[in-house]
């Protein structure tokens, strides 16, 4: 029998339960196809369900099992992907009106490696349209409606990974792939109390991906565990000659070789947690905080050196979103959009002088060397994921933008992001009855650093073990 308790069981779990034949691959993949089309609509996270391909897949796995031919952690794990990822022969809306009827031939690359290792594909999840490119002002800003989070549906699920963070949430998939230019995964990940990891640029393929940015795009997994992100990062890591941009490197998810807790020096600014995070969340990111410092790490007060790093952020994504999308402006379809100003954003973009993109790319570059410089003293930084809970749908997006002086690193999802650093978010507890994020934030491809800090941080507390009220 599938009973409500494993739709929220770890993927590690779901595949150990596989194995020990107390439920088939095509009874676990049917009662998962069913609840994301029950209950996605609920949330406006379902863009396309696979029910039959996925059906056809289970059969596949349980022959497999049958036989004892195991493949990965993730084998007979159903799981669902943001709709910016291509699906051979099925709809990739990428989350706009003007792609609702567009079709690829090929998956990608993240897909084909998931389908390799035994994972069962049941759908694809919303998504702000065409990944927030041109600037959003309100959640709506989608084909399928506004991202509604588990936890209250009169908030927000995030941006612009919303599906894959609702999904994860509320108990549709077994993990979800997301992704992030700007804080697509973290944002997501923090509103609705799930764990996601933005990878290293470039350690994950995006052949098959949308591209709004191709020097910033990352594609990365939203799960129940620090654990499970890992099992699915090795899987989809590597190099891939089809993305120009791949770091040819594989990622092998060994969390216990890293460095001892003793050697992990943790740069922080306590600043970020009792000050710039609203009045609500402080107590849940103080017990967060003393939670990691009871780890035996050695903690120091750092601070992000002082950049422009939204306006840098912003001007590139922008003249490469034009890019991307220039054919869109030209045909005039961007008005089709449901969000007016990210057409008139995208059509802003195409004005851009190349000199202030070139600017900006020059300050990238100084950015990323003094990122270098700090690692050099501190392993991973500590930093609120969001400084407040949800925003309310009907709200607009301008106050999550809005941004003082550079205070602590209360920029470092904008800054980490130019530099291509990977992050964890992991839940850290609840203000007005929602989720709280934590992010962590390593030097290029320390994710097993990372992933070991998250899983003991996720064994000393149950956060991540919580659930959406019904």
């Amino acid at each position: 029998m599938i009973g409500n308790d494993i739709f929220f069981a770890s993927a590690s779990d779901l595949n150990r339960r596989l194995k020990a034949k107390e439920f088939s691959a095509v009874e676990l993949t049917r009662a998962f196809c069913e609840r994301l089309e029950a209950q996605g609509p609920r949330y406006n996270a379902l863009a396309l369900s696979l029910q039959p391909d996925a059906l056809k897949k289970a059969k596949e796995v349980d022959e497999e099992i049958k036989r004892e031919r195991f493949r990965s952690a993730l084998q007979g794990v159903p799981f669902a992907v943001k709709d910016l990822l291509a699906v051979a022969r099925h709809p990739t809306t990428w989350g706009a009106k003007p792609y609702a009827g567009q079709v690829f031939d090929t998956d990608a690359t993240v897909v084909k490696k998931l389908n390799k290792a035994g994972a069962i594909l049941t759908g694809k999840l919303a998504m702000v349209e065409l990944a927030g490119g041109g600037g959003y002002r309100y959640p709506n800003a989608s084909l399928t409606g506004p991202g509604l989070n588990p936890w209250d549906r009169s908030r927000w699920s995030g941006g612009s990974s919303s599906g894959s963070g609702s999904a994860v949430a509320a108990g549709l998939v077994g993990f979800a792939l997301g992704s992030e230019t700007n804080g697509s995964i973290l944002t997501p990940s923090a509103f609705c109390g799930v764990t996601g990891l933005r990878p290293t640029y470039g350690l994950v393929s995006r052949a098959g991906a949308m591209a709004l940015s191709w020097t910033m795009d990352k594609i990365g997994p939203m799960c129940r565990s620090a654990e499970d992100c890992g099992h699915v990062l090795s899987v989809i890591a590597g190099g891939d000659g089809n993305d120009a941009a791949s770091a040819g490197k594989n990622f092998y998810f060994a969390p216990q070789y890293a460095r001892p807790f003793g050697e992990i020096r943790i740069g922080y600014a306590p600043v970020d947690f009792e000050e710039s995070a609203e009045e609500g969340l402080r107590p849940a990111f103080a017990e967060a905080v003393r939670l990691l410092k009871s780890f035996g790490m050695p903690f120091r007060e750092v601070a992000l050196p002082d950049f422009p790093y939204g306006a840098v952020g912003a001007t590139i994504v922008s003249c490469e979103g034009a890019s991307m999308f220039e054919e869109l402006i030209a045909s005039g379809k961007v008005d089709e959009l449901a969000d007016q100003r990210q057409a008139q954003g995208l059509k802003a973009g195409l004005e851009i002088p190349a000199k202030d993109y070139l600017k900006a790319m020059r300050i990238r570059t100084l950015i990323q060397q003094a990122f270098r410089d700090m690692f050099a003293d501190i392993d991973i930084l500590v930093a609120p994921a969001r400084t407040s809970i949800a925003s309310r749908v009907t709200e607009s997006l301008d106050r999550l933008r809005r941004g003082g002086p550079n205070k602590g690193l209360g920029a470092l999802t904008g800054a980490g992001n130019l530099a291509g650093l990977p992050a964890l978010c992991l839940p850290c507890g609840f203000a007005e009855k929602m989720p709280v994020g934590l992010q962590l934030v390593g030097r290029p491809f320390s994710e097993n650093l990372l992933l070991k800090v998250g899983m003991e941080f996720q064994s000393k507390s149950d956060w991540h073990k919580q659930r959406p009220p019904v």
